[in-house]
């Protein structure tokens, strides 16, 4: 496992960059730096984990990289292009790129589900028939268009997820970035929220998600990077989660799926080179194909 499986400008190489920062060091007033020198980039259309340990680094590196924190050193790109740390640029940035953070609670401050979700378009100046359009989107696409007049304090915790996801997306944003999406959900709410999830990636956004489930990560992902106060790995989930070590140095547990994998190849039910099972289902498949 190498280090890093990047392309020279800071992007997986798997698909043309969309963002990426470059050579990013970051600290907290005096304190020692969160990380230094860290590159890491996403390609268009992918979705991306990062993982690591409590206080590693995870939040920092997606605040810097939807602009909501300045790195001390280093740049983030965007299309290719370096994104003046200015307010014209930082502007640009935060409407391309959208930060949902972990808990709703942060960011909801409307009294009603629909007079949240506009409140990103009206104040990017479109016309109101235009912000109709996009909050109609918006709700529609989360699956909360009957929740549009209900005050934002009567939702329970999914309802409220979901609610500061339709207002990130009823901005159109290139990149998602999420923070521990699935945290505080049940099973059901977190097959649901991953179901749209989907959804938006196949309308052509890219996902960055924050997370502590190397399952989940696993299932779901395309790429994977683990963090701990710098870059411990990145590259094909299969290959990153897959290493044990990798993960056990950022004190994260091993994945289901390729021990399972090992397991299934051992006992002759699943040849070489055939991919890992990701999922339960996946799993009763080989089981049966061998009844």
């Amino acid at each position: 496992m190498t280090p890093l499986d990047l392309s020279s400008d800071g992007a997986p190489t798997t698909a043309p960059t969309v963002l990426a920062g470059r050579g990013l060091t970051f600290a907290y007033d005096d304190a020692e730096p969160v990380f230094t020198d860290l590159t890491v980039g996403v390609g268009r259309g992918e979705v991306l984990a990062v993982l690591g340990p409590n206080g590693g680094g995870k939040t920092t590196l997606l605040r810097l990289l939807a602009g909501s924190l300045r790195p001390r050193s280093g740049e983030i790109v965007l299309d290719g292009t370096e994104v003046p740390q200015n307010r014209r640029g930082i502007g640009g940035l935060r409407r391309r790129v959208q930060l949902v953070f972990q808990d709703p609670d942060d960011q909801l401050f409307s009294a009603s589900v629909r007079q949240d979700v506009s409140f990103g378009p009206l104040n990017q100046g479109l016309a109101a028939d235009d912000v109709r359009e996009r909050v109609e989107w918006a709700l529609d696409a989360l699956d909360i268009t009957g929740l549009a007049a209900q005050p934002t304090h009567l939702l329970s915790y999914g309802q409220r997820k979901r609610v500061v996801l339709a207002g990130a997306v009823a901005m159109r944003p290139s990149v998602l970035i999420l923070d521990e999406p699935t945290a505080g959900l049940d099973p059901s709410g977190v097959e649901s929220l991953l179901a749209t999830l989907e959804g938006l990636r196949a309308s052509g956004t890219t996902l960055v998600v924050s997370t502590h489930e190397v399952d989940l990560a696993y299932r779901w992902a395309d790429r994977a990077l683990v963090i701990d106060h710098g870059l411990l790995g990145s590259g094909p989930v299969h290959e990153v989660l897959g290493d044990a070590a990798l993960l056990a140095a950022a004190r994260l547990r091993p994945a289901w799926g390729p021990a399972v994998g090992r397991a299934l190849r051992t006992s002759g039910l699943l040849p070489e080179g055939v991919a890992d099972p990701r999922t339960p289902e996946e799993v009763a498949a080989v089981l049966d194909g061998h009844r």
